[in-house]
């Protein structure tokens, strides 16, 4: 018992993050989503894991996880770019293997090390570094973007393997990193809190010999509070996830575009109050 209270304190060291799989993001981590409202259950796959993801016992954004097709459905933060270097270590969640585990976004290296955890087990329920190895023509690609964050500790905990989906390459550097960067700081001038909701639509093709799906669309609705008069605007994006294209749309049709894709119930991304036209 002491040697393994000694393993864990040990470990507790070399971890990069804290994160937990909670049940409800209105309970837990609401601030991620304007009003508190986070999307509705239209969007919900069959077996979801709502991650608050922090980092140095803050958190920083929130995800709705697919534990069967491995890939995030969504992630839901604030736009608040800054400078920085870009970090480069990757970390997977302990608590998708099951509650007993950490509450902690950690290294491979450091679970199978100090928590006598193996890659198979991590591997059962998320994606792990080897599934996006030798890809043609994809990469990993962040929903919520490491450059849309203000600091090194908010960059680092985008870095998590639940943040990421198999992504178009010539997208994710053309047309999506476009949207990234120029489109977001342009079309936020006049913003005093920027609420962001990035998604991906599951397809029907998977990488890892089936394990981890890619997606057939990559998405992205914004809200934003005015600095002024308590304005509210908002906008939207679609891309197909083989192509380098990027459509610009309101939210209200972007909503209406994910009802027809997900052939469910409407989708509702914000609080009623955010304007859809």
């Amino acid at each position: 018992m002491l040697l393994l209270l000694l393993l864990q304190i040990s470990g507790s060291c070399l971890w990069l993050g804290r994160s937990e799989v909670v049940t409800s993001f209105e309970h837990s981590c609401p601030q991620f989503f304007f009003k508190e409202t986070p999307p509705n259950k239209a969007l919900e796959p069959n077996s979801p894991a709502r991650i608050c993801q922090r980092y140095k016992n803050k958190y920083y954004f929130a995800t709705l996880y697919d534990r069967d097709r491995r890939i995030p459905v969504y992630s839901a933060y604030l736009y608040q770019p800054g400078s920085g270097k870009r970090p480069n270590t990757w970390m997977v969640e302990p608590q998708l293997m099951g509650s007993v585990y950490p509450s902690a976004m950690a290294r491979e290296w450091t679970l199978q090390n100090y928590y006598n955890v193996t890659l198979e087990q991590i591997s059962k329920s998320q994606a792990v570094l080897v599934d996006y190895k030798n890809l043609t023509g994809l990469n990993r690609g962040h929903l919520n973007p490491s450059g849309h964050q203000p600091d090194n500790s908010s960059r680092t905990a985008t870095f998590t393997l639940t943040n990421i989906v198999p992504q178009n390459e010539k997208l994710n550097n053309g047309a999506w990193k476009n949207y990234e960067q120029q489109m977001m700081i342009k079309e936020t001038g006049g913003c005093a809190t920027t609420y962001v909701v990035v998604g991906a639509v599951p397809g029907n093709n998977y990488i890892a010999g089936g394990r981890v799906n890619k997606p057939s669309y990559l998405w992205s609705g914004v809200c934003c509070e005015l600095d002024s008069d308590e304005e509210l605007k908002a906008w939207a994006v679609i891309a197909e996830n083989d192509r380098n294209d990027v459509q610009v749309m309101s939210l209200g049709e972007l909503e209406e575009t994910l009802t027809k894709l997900y052939g469910r119930d409407q989708v509702s991304l914000f609080d009623r109050d955010c304007p859809r036209d």
